[in-house]
């Protein structure tokens, strides 16, 4: 508990929080005033602290008593809810009241600056237009594509050692290695080689890593403001974790820069790489560069490697499910049993057509990505008085967040068997993909901040799933063990992912 032990250790911070809960209790007594409804008063923001660890799942028990509750923070008001009805008022029909306001961009601006998560108004619809434009371009998905199937080729023939070994790896770490590299080559052009140990690369992804984390924490630390004044604790970690990013980045940004300035000719079209395409537009503005990139690398690089590893470790969990699941990747490519072919060969197989032959893959990936979504909390500010659907009253400056985490476990949205990992809930009676409510589902979103990397993250997901599930089966080295995740912006896996790997019958080492 890391940010627990940071705030309790301090005398000050102690004192007040002892007054904050006399405030609380003096503010569950008072009548709300000119006859509004505001939603219960669930805990206080220092519950979170208490909780940190464990915070999406206290939040998640208070969801399940409430559909939507207040949090006491005597800065500013924060509302929290599970509601699709609120979801789909929040993210879509009043969407112009909410989003992400100082609050949120105060918090998040010093690792993602002015990005298209941290901006709104006129900012926000520049780089949601840009960024719509080039996810819809051929050039991007051909060049992700082939970036992404190099990368899981050399994943698979790090797995073909380890089976040949019987050595016990952490397919976490692999997995965060292999989009890194994947979303450098494609957001900067660049091989960062993480999956071969590079070192520069290595020390930028774990910087950036723990940038992220340290970024959440300030959420619910009142005192990371006067830290970072006085550049101390956790704010001083930060510090150093940022100036380790932001060397690495503009360094590339400057070579990017000088290498488009001597190929004026070449057309836009033959630059693969996004950073190569905003270059065009922005080279006079390295930080504006900076934050695009960032904010992409957070978007491809965690949410990919999170969903494969949560999946990994659901279908360890389920071996009859992972079978299931191998047994149609294997029908869909037409590979027989009694084949003998490498992970090369393999991803050879894996076309579009093929992919669109994996429903239950993409069924497993959805409910894995349910029960584990890459963003597990989303918060907005509301930039006006309003009322919520339910009839509670929401002030300006409130913080008003939904919770796909929560809202995955809700039993009056999925089910009596809502916390079960149960691929069957996404497909109709003839074994079809069958799609859910956008503000249902909320792990991409929905509204006019869709995910606009939705479709291009299930493909890559699909493409590395169908290669590692095809020709390997994975066992956790403690087959009791129950894991976590780490509070952060996103539900990354607390600690390594140990499993076994072994080939399926009939492969061989690529």
């Amino acid at each position: 508990m890391a940010v627990s032990v940071d705030l309790l250790s301090n005398p000050v911070f102690v004192l007040g929080s002892f007054l904050v809960l006399f405030i609380f209790h003096n503010y569950l007594h008072k009548q709300p005033q000119h006859g509004k409804k505001y939603h219960p008063t669930a805990a206080t923001v220092l519950h979170l602290l208490f909780n940190y660890d464990k915070l999406h799942d206290y939040m998640t028990t208070l969801s399940e008593k409430y559909k939507a509750y207040r949090l006491y923070n005597p800065v500013h008001g924060m509302v929290y809810t599970t509601d699709p009805v609120n979801v789909e008022y929040i993210l879509k029909t009043n969407f112009k009241n909410y989003g992400k306001g100082y609050y949120i961009r105060s918090v998040t601006s010093d690792l993602l600056g002015e990005g298209i998560f941290t901006v709104d108004g006129d900012q926000w619809r520049e780089q949601r237009k840009v960024a719509s434009q080039e996810f819809s371009t051929k050039v991007l998905r051909d060049f992700s594509s082939v970036t992404f199937r190099t990368n899981t080729i050399k994943l698979g023939k790090i797995l073909s050692q380890a089976a040949d070994s019987n050595e016990i790896i952490d397919i976490n770490d692999l997995f965060m290695k292999l989009t890194m590299d994947s979303i450098f080559k494609v957001g900067f052009g660049i091989e960062l080689d993480n999956l071969g140990g590079n070192e520069e690369g290595v020390r930028f992804s774990l910087a950036f890593d723990d940038a992220n984390n340290l970024t959440y924490k300030r959420f619910v630390d009142p005192t990371w403001k006067i830290k970072k004044f006085f550049n101390i604790g956790l704010e001083a970690e930060l510090k150093r974790n940022l100036k380790i990013i932001d060397d690495f980045v503009y360094k590339v940004i400057q070579l990017k820069i000088e290498q488009m300035q001597m190929s004026k000719d070449e057309s836009l079209l033959k630059k693969d790489d996004i950073l190569s395409r905003f270059v065009e537009v922005h080279h006079n503005n390295p930080k504006y560069l900076r934050d695009i990139i960032l904010n992409f690398v957070l978007a491809g690089k965690d949410p990919i490697a999170i969903s494969m590893s949560w999946l990994i470790y659901e279908l360890c969990k389920h071996p009859e499910i992972q079978e299931k699941v191998a047994k149609e990747i294997l029908e869909a490519l037409n590979v027989k049993s009694e084949e003998i072919i490498d992970v090369v060969d393999f991803i050879d197989r894996v076309t579009d057509s093929a992919l669109e032959k994996m429903p239950y893959l993409h069924a497993a990936l959805s409910e894995s990505i349910r029960l584990y979504p890459a963003l597990p909390m989303d918060p907005k500010v509301s930039f006006g008085d309003d009322v919520l659907p339910d009839g509670c009253s929401v002030k300006r400056g409130d913080m008003v967040a939904y919770m796909p985490y929560a809202m995955g476990r809700m039993k009056f949205i999925w089910g009596d068997d809502a916390l079960e990992f149960k691929p069957e809930r996404w497909l109709d009676q003839d074994g079809r993909y069958r799609q859910e409510s956008p503000f249902k589902f909320t792990a991409f979103q929905a509204g006019p901040r869709t995910c606009l990397g939705r479709e291009f993250a299930y493909r890559h997901l699909k493409i590395i799933a169908s290669v590692l599930l095809g020709c390997f089966v994975f066992k956790l080295s403690n087959e009791k063990q129950v894991m976590s995740y780490r509070v952060s912006i996103n539900v990354h896996v607390e600690g390594p992912l140990r499993v076994c790997v072994s080939r399926r019958s009939g492969f061989q080492n690529p």
